[in-house]
């Protein structure tokens, strides 16, 4: 689709603002009543939701050029999907996210681009991610592991490790324990090591369309050469992505999705897991923005008057995954969690995506220190999350800032709890 497709949402918009605030009967303070990152840092119309609806109708009638200016206010935006949820509310009939993605695409179209953003793109052709490290090490993670090699045998369960948990030398180990929790439980599990393609995520979020295009088609064929039954990710970015932008291009998985806290839900149901050690600590978890409101599955696309859209046609952003990781919590002896504020699909950004850590980052580590604040206000003594992406970000904030306040990933504590032991990261 391309930007005039949704003429009628850019028109439609009323101004009223409801794009910056979390909706008024679920503020609990003044405190923590904004949920769009952009309007908090920039404090102008025009870096909301509403004001870059406004630059798209501009844009469409020929009342504004497309340049420098105008582009960099398009990408500083998370793409985190608050400003959509909070409009549902009000009008379901609008979907300001796919507004937000069409203007990304029109900037690369145009020929508008972000130094920043080209150099990911670079990377991501390069050496198959958006990190610039090296594809032959992408499978390193994972030496030692008891695994099944995809490139060498069929699976039934597929494991996703994504570009994060890859690379990141700090979150290998929990990547390691995501592989070593399915194991204990007897799980057959496979990777395809140097051979995993990034998801083309964040190539599709910036608006290199052609580029996701290519790395979808590549998930695809891995995936059906696999033999796999399942595909398993424990990043956040690519369980969206899985679920909601390959079917949306067409290159929909023939297998069933699912996050990794939802597998170890999974395994708690059924006994084959358990937890034995008792973990006296004070929690609160932090929604990823890719896990929740936009890890609802791809339902379709509604061609005719969007007010007759059925319900189950509408991304409202409260189909994500929100139940399974706080269940697991739940499920862990001496846990208590103290939920922040904002959560579920009203949740505050990480600040980790859409481009923005990557060009914007005093922009992006603004947006991870109002999350710090929030969870600091809880009382809580560590903020849980399940993603890599906010787990680097959030690590990367409190070292910086002395914080008093520990970062898990969730699956880091259900090894703890488990007993399950993690072969040492190479």
């Amino acid at each position: 689709m391309a930007l005039e497709d949704y003429r009628r949402d850019i028109e439609g918009c009323s101004r009223c603002s409801s794009c910056k605030w979390v909706p008024y009967n679920q503020i609990k303070s003044w405190r923590f009543s904004k949920n769009c990152p952009s309007i908090y840092r920039h404090n102008f119309h025009t870096y909301s939701g509403s004001g870059r609806m406004v630059i798209g109708l501009s844009l469409l009638e020929g009342r504004v050029e497309l340049d420098e200016t105008v582009a960099e206010i398009i990408y500083k935006c998370q793409l985190c999907g608050a400003c959509d949820s909070a409009c549902k509310t009000y009008r379901d009939d609008i979907d300001i996210s796919e507004v937000l993605l069409e203007l990304r695409a029109y900037c690369v179209e145009q020929g508008e681009l972000l130094i920043e953003h080209m150099a990911m793109i670079d990377a991501l052709k390069r050496e198959g991610n958006t990190l610039g490290e090296p594809k032959a090490q992408r499978g390193d993670w994972a030496e030692g592991l008891d695994v099944k090699d995809v490139n060498a045998e069929t699976c039934d369960v597929l494991f996703h490790a994504g570009c994060r948990y890859s690379y990141d030398r700090d979150a290998r180990q929990t990547a390691r324990g995501h592989v070593q929790l399915m194991r204990s439980a007897g799980m057959g599990v496979g990777i395809a090591g140097k051979e995993e393609s990034c998801c083309g995520g964040r190539a599709y979020e910036l608006g290199y369309r052609g580029e996701a295009a290519n790395y979808a088609d590549d998930v695809l064929s891995l995936v059906k050469s696999s033999g796999a039954k399942t595909l398993v990710t424990a990043c956040a970015d690519c369980y969206s992505h899985f679920q909601y932008v390959y079917p949306k291009m067409g290159k929909e998985l023939p297998v069933e999705i699912l996050h990794v806290s939802q597998v170890t839900e999974k395994l708690l149901d059924s006994g084959k897991l358990r937890f034995r050690r008792k973990l006296p600590l004070s929690v609160t978890y932090h929604d990823p923005c890719h896990l929740g409101r936009k890890g609802e599955p791809f339902a379709g696309v509604w061609k005719g008057d969007k007010l007759d859209r059925p319900m189950n046609l509408k991304r409202s952003g409260r189909k994500g995954v929100y139940d399974a990781p706080r269940n697991v919590i739940d499920e862990i002896p001496g846990l208590e969690l103290t939920e922040m504020e904002r959560i579920r699909e009203y949740a505050w950004c990480c600040g980790a995506g859409g481009g923005v850590l990557e060009a914007f980052e005093d922009f992006s580590a603004s947006t991870t220190a109002e999350r710090i604040a929030e969870a600091l206000a809880t009382g809580a003594e560590a903020l849980v999350t399940s993603c890599p992406w906010c787990l680097r970000v959030f690590k990367d904030a409190v070292e910086e800032t002395s914080a008093c306040i520990a970062v898990y990933d969730l699956t880091d504590l259900a090894l703890m709890s488990a007993g399950i032991a993690q072969p040492a990261a190479v």
